[in-house]
Formats: structure tokens, C-alpha cells, sequence
């Protein structure tokens, strides 16, 4: 299986989610390990809110930029190889600029 090139089904965000534009998500679960979750997840374009759960991500693809709303942090940009830790309960804001891939460890 290539992680980056496996196809994928998406289905539109929920509309008190989205923010700008029509972004649509797709998720693949690859493994549990425990209670421990692998996937590789997609967004395409557009802005998007959400509450994390506990995550570590590696980009495979695309770029975005993450606005830490609560706590409020500095906000990031990911492009592929960017590897970042998400605490639960954290409110996030996805501005998606180029359809993002990522795999997944929650």
C-alpha cells in the first residue's frame, strides 16, 4: 500500500464546522494497537474548526496552516514532513490550501 497515493472517500464536514469554503475529509484506519489508532487522513481546501484528540501526525502531502484558538498558541504552517503533537481539547482552526495527507497515530 502507498500512503500517499491510496484512494480515499471523502464526505463533506459538518456545517457548523466549516468556516471558508466547502472542505470535505477522508479517513483510512490502518491499525489499532491498543487503544491506539493509525490512519491516514485527508482535507481539501477550505477552513475548518475542530477539537483534537491526543495525536501525532507526520504530512504527507499539501500544506495548511493551524491557528491554536484554545489554549491560544502561535499558529503553524505544515507541508510534508512537518511532524506535530495535538493535545485533546484543544480548539483548532484548518486553513487547508492545498489538499492536505497525513498519517496518524491517536
Amino acid at each position: 500500500m502507498d500512503a500517499a497515493t491510496l484512494p480515499l472517500v471523502h464526505e463533506p464536514l459538518p456545517a457548523k464546522d466549516v468556516v471558508i469554503g466547502r472542505p470535505t475529509t477522508a479517513l483510512h484506519a490502518l491499525a489499532t494497537l491498543g487503544e491506539v489508532e493509525v490512519g491516514i487522513w485527508e482535507m481539501t481546501p477550505g477552513t475548518a474548526s475542530d477539537v483534537e484528540v491526543d495525536e501525532v501526525f507526520v504530512v504527507l502531502s499539501g500544506h495548511a496552516r493551524i491557528e491554536f484558538v484554545e489554549p491560544a498558541l502561535p499558529a503553524i504552517e505544515v507541508d510534508p514532513g512537518s511532524v506535530v503533537r495535538l493535545a485533546e481539547g484543544q480548539r483548532t482552526v484548518w486553513t487547508v490550501t492545498e489538499t492536505l495527507r497525513k498519517i496518524y497515530i491517536a
